[in-house]
């Protein structure tokens, strides 16, 4: 099974050595597809050193300024983060994780594994383009990984998931979620119809936008079910005027 379509996306990496040695764990496992958020120094010579072999993909790697320049056609996007957050994405543990991305993307729809700063990790607006987390399970008193080793552990699993194409077949999803960029436009559209009604006013604004977005991205519109939202949107909007 055809693993072209997986994109490993690396927000605002500060160091440059990490992301050669990205490039090197993604190439041991058959991964191609690398873009850079906001890289703090690229290209480099460091990073040159450390891929090893695998310079084609640093010279094809895919440089943007905001994370929906690369997510923004994918139908899935799963976040790594060890961190625990208050409104929670659907979770998932390496192995799932990639049975789901391999699955996703086996009809030629992009998918992606997006990864944050070695510092950090991904800020919650980077989670909220995102339709799961991925969590890697730790033992001892640190519970995140170096962020060469956590893309390499992803990658290994991605690369056995497609070997075994009858499981990653079984998580594929019935029917094709609704783009990131859909789903931003819809959550526009109801911030103003709720606005309309009042019911974003007070200091529970964010959470609740927060709320609603972890409510319909763990449903995962299909594009006419989008539609279908958009109409209620428009209806509530229009009785608040």
């Amino acid at each position: 099974m055809s693993i072209d379509d997986i994109r490993i996306v690396l927000v605002e990496p500060s160091h440059p050595g990490n992301i050669g040695a990205v490039a090197r764990a993604m190439n041991t496992m058959g991964l191609t597809r690398l873009s850079l958020v906001r890289p703090r120094i690229f290209p480099s010579a460091e990073a040159d050193d450390r891929a090893v072999g695998s310079i084609p993909i640093l010279r094809s790697a895919r440089v943007v300024g905001e994370l929906m320049d690369v997510v923004g056609d994918c139908r899935l996007v799963i976040g790594c983060s060890a961190r625990a957050r208050t409104f929670p994405l659907p979770e998932l543990e390496p192995r799932a994780c990639a049975a789901l991305l391999v699955a996703e993307s086996a009809g030629n729809d992009p998918v992606a594994l997006v990864f944050g700063t070695e510092r950090t990790g991904l800020e919650n607006r980077d989670l909220d383009l995102c339709t799961h987390q991925a969590v890697i399970p730790t033992g001892g008193g640190i519970s995140s990984l170096n962020l060469a080793a956590a893309v390499q552990l992803l990658c290994y699993e991605i690369h056995l998931a497609a070997r075994e194409p009858g499981d990653a077949t079984a998580a594929r999803p019935a029917r094709r979620p609704s783009h990131p960029i859909a789903m931003e436009t819809f959550y526009d559209h109801l911030e103003r119809a709720l606005d309309s009604r009042g019911f974003l006013e007070g200091d529970l604004r964010e959470a609740t936008k927060t709320k609603l977005r972890r409510l319909f991205g763990r449903a995962r519109p299909s594009p006419s079910e989008l539609k279908f939202l958009h109409s209620l949107a428009k209806m509530i909007h229009a009785e608040g005027e």
